[in-house]
């Protein structure tokens, strides 16, 4: 078996291939042992170096009976 052949197809290939690519840079980079903030706000820095599309903790407003009584982060 050549353990250096790991291909994944599906519907989403590439974009897989690419996520992980920026995960494994970003490990490569500051290793491991940190807290998730680092590694989070690292994601979002090489996301945009190549330019694949990323909000990071989108805010959503909590209403009740339509008015507004905080908001929502998605964790």
């Amino acid at each position: 078996m050549d353990t250096n052949q790991h291909e994944f197809t599906g519907p989403f290939a590439k974009e897989v291939y690419d996520i992980v690519g920026c995960a494994f840079e970003i490990l490569n980079e500051l290793g491991n042992g940190l807290l998730e903030k680092p590694y989070e706000n690292s994601m979002v820095v090489e996301f945009q170096l190549r330019k694949i599309p990323v909000a990071q903790q989108t805010r959503f407003p909590v209403l009740y009976k339509t008015i507004p009584v905080g908001e929502y982060i998605p964790t």
